[in-house]
């Protein structure tokens, strides 16, 4: 062990001391201290990891354990508590920490209106927050990993539900942790057959064993590691926690959407990638499901008029991209996309926020418009942040997005067709939002666009930063077909990803094939754009009259009220039924009617002891007779 990776240990100490800190003192710090406590210890934590990557990118770096404790030491099961270094670990810690950072800062501003005690409170869960997603891309073993899992999950339900005084708000809390529940009860049993298959549950234990199992075992395993994914990533059918997740602030949506815990799933998988390339099965799950949930998110953004309902269904649409990169093999894909949706993700949901906090809290894009004069530099950002989703280069969008696009055309045509289809509905959608939002002219009221103004520079600055990553954050990715050798990720991720044959390059397509498609679908993206412009950054418009179809998508497919219809009140009615009669009639009445009995013989004895000798005799007598009948006639 050298160099900084023996205090690696600092990474996810740093917040968990911000949060103590925080959560304890929060009835005596001031909103100042609150704020520079929780902002700078990700900061420090930010440069450790700077640190640890510079440690990382060395010639000859290999994968370094830094074991801090056993977690569970018994005679035939040893868990340790330890922290793995590699290539795919230092990356996800530069985003989290790096994002989380920009989000802290902006946080501080955002949150100004709130009261000290719960100003604490806010970077206390943060923090808190931060320090799970850590231990998760950080932990050695898949226990390890499960334990920043759940952690997150808690974290996500106090940040969701931070307004606890609305109902709504919490609803949408218990909605996030028990969908995530779900998915997590597939990872722990996936953990239990590691355990029970191989005998030991670190990374390099179970992927050395891994080759050598059987094909049911790899495949039954990968699902349910898979199922677990889905929970967490937001997948069909355990997505719609997601866009209910709105419900918190917007730099929590920001945190959890772009960043964080919606790609802990991809993190899952890219990390399991020795055994979903030996379960194929399991690997055209997960390109199905994706694809799917992709296309099915991007059709309920085209109608949404909610700014962050947008932004949270584009994050399920896109996460369904990465998940159809890993599916169909390309895992450098699937992380290349999920840093560059961290740029310019946060980007949006941050520029949202300004727009939302200089609205006095509206969020309809229909009661905005013509917001670019009065917002300039949140104006700015966020049109860079929707060039860069809609994948118009050279953004950051359009290499990730080139990438899955190329992977998914040689492994299945229809792969392709769909994803081109999902990037298109993208385009269109975040320019509605855009246009409705910042052209046009001003639809809300006199008083509203009075004390519209741009944010603070608390706010504006991260905006700057996000900006900057969203456009040359993508060229750490350049395709080979422009220049070999030019994809510095790919060749970064690689030793993580030994053994797995299909990676960024393109084998069986001609470079002019390539190129001729990568133009053509920025043709078409541009064309999706100008469709949006004609439509959306018009004058006087109102609020969209919707066909049957429209409706739909505006609700969502109805898929939560067929999960009420099917699920929620199926299982209300059984409780009720449970609570009526079976708990009341039979198990209540039971145990009453016990003490009813008891109370009743206890009357009925107490009569028998009257006090008058007379009584005591007659009973005596009677009782000699029935004794001496009872002898006599029983040997009968």
């Amino acid at each position: 062990m050298n160099g900084m990776i023996k205090y690696g240990y600092l990474i996810p100490l740093l917040p968990l001391i911000g949060f103590l800190i925080n959560g304890l003192g929060r009835n005596f710090l001031s909103k100042k201290i609150s704020s520079t406590i929780g902002s700078g210890v990700l900061i420090l934590s930010f440069v450790c990891s700077l640190l640890v990557f510079n440690q990382v990118t060395k010639p000859g770096f290999n994968t370094q354990v830094l074991f801090l404790f056993d977690f569970i030491k018994t005679a035939g099961l040893d868990i340790p508590f330890a922290l793995q270094f590699d290539q795919l670990s230092a990356l996800f810690l530069l985003i989290i920490t790096g994002i989380g950072s920009l989000i802290h800062i902006y946080s501080a501003a955002y949150m100004h209106e709130e009261t000290e005690q719960h100003y604490a409170r806010y970077f206390a869960y943060l923090n808190l927050f931060v320090f799970f997603m850590l231990i998760l891309v950080l932990g050695s073993s898949y226990v390890t990993m499960f334990i920043g899992w759940e952690g997150v999950g808690l974290s996500s339900y106090l940040l969701i539900g931070y307004w606890f005084s609305n109902n709504n708000y919490n609803n949408a809390a218990k909605k996030a942790f028990v969908m995530n529940r779900i998915g997590d009860l597939g990872f722990l049993l996936a953990i239990f057959w590691m355990l029970s298959q191989f005998g030991v549950i670190t990374y390099t234990g179970v992927f050395a064993e891994a080759s050598t199992m059987p094909l049911s075992a790899i495949t039954g395993i990968t699902l349910l590691l898979f199922i677990g994914a889905m929970g967490k990533s937001a997948q069909i059918p355990l997505y719609t926690w997601l866009p209910d997740a709105m419900a918190g602030p917007t730099p929590v949506s920001a945190l959890i959407h772009a960043a964080t815990m919606v790609t802990a799933g991809i993190y899952m998988i890219a990390r399991s990638n020795i055994m979903f390339s030996l379960a194929p099965v399991s690997q055209n799950l997960v390109a199905i499901i994706g694809i799917a949930t992709a296309l099915l998110a991007a059709t309920i953004a085209l109608k949404q008029n909610d700014i962050k309902k947008v932004l949270a269904y584009s994050t399920v649409s896109q996460l369904g991209l990465m998940f159809l990169a890993l599916g169909v093999g390309s895992y450098t894909a699937g992380v290349f996309h999920v840093m560059t949706h961290a740029f310019f993700k946060a980007l949006l949901f941050l520029g949202a926020g300004s727009v939302i906090h200089a609205m006095h809290h509206e969020q309809d894009i229909y009661k905005m418009g013509g917001l670019r004069k009065k917002l300039p530099i949140t104006h700015i950002t966020f049109l860079i942040g929707c060039l860069a989703i809609a994948g118009i280069p050279p953004f950051a969008g359009f290499f990730s997005k080139d990438e899955i696009l190329t992977a998914a055309l040689e492994k299945n045509v229809v792969y392709y067709l769909l994803g081109l289809l999902t990037s298109l509905m993208t385009a269109f959608y975040m320019f509605r939002m855009y246009f409705l939002t910042f052209h046009g002219n001003f639809r809300g009221t006199e008083e509203q666009y009075h004390h519209v103004h741009e944010s603070p520079a608390a706010m504006t600055m991260p905006l700057m930063v996000l900006a900057l990553l969203s456009i040359v954050g993508g060229w750490v990715g350049i395709p080979t077909v422009f220049a070999e050798d030019a994809h510095r990720l790919s060749s970064f991720l690689a030793p993580v990803f030994t053994g797995v044959h299909h990676e960024a390059k393109a084998e069986h397509l001609s470079h002019s094939l390539e190129l001729s498609l990568m133009a053509g679908v920025v043709v078409l993206i541009i064309v999706s754009i100008f469709a949006a412009k004609s439509m959306f950054a018009k004058e006087g418009l109102t609020a969209e009259k919707s066909s049957s179809f429209g409706k739909l998508l505006e609700n969502k497919w109805y898929v939560d009220e067929l999960y009420d219809k099917i699920i929620v009140q199926p299982i209300n009615h059984i409780a009720s039924f449970f609570s009526r009669i079976i708990d009341n009639k039979i198990i209540d009445a039971t145990v009453n009617g016990v003490g009813k009995l008891v109370q009743f013989s206890s009357r009925q004895m107490r009569l028998l002891q009257s006090g008058q000798v007379g009584s005591y005799v007659l009973i005596m007598v009677v009782s000699i007779i029935i004794f001496f009948i009872f002898q006599m006639f029983w040997k009968i």
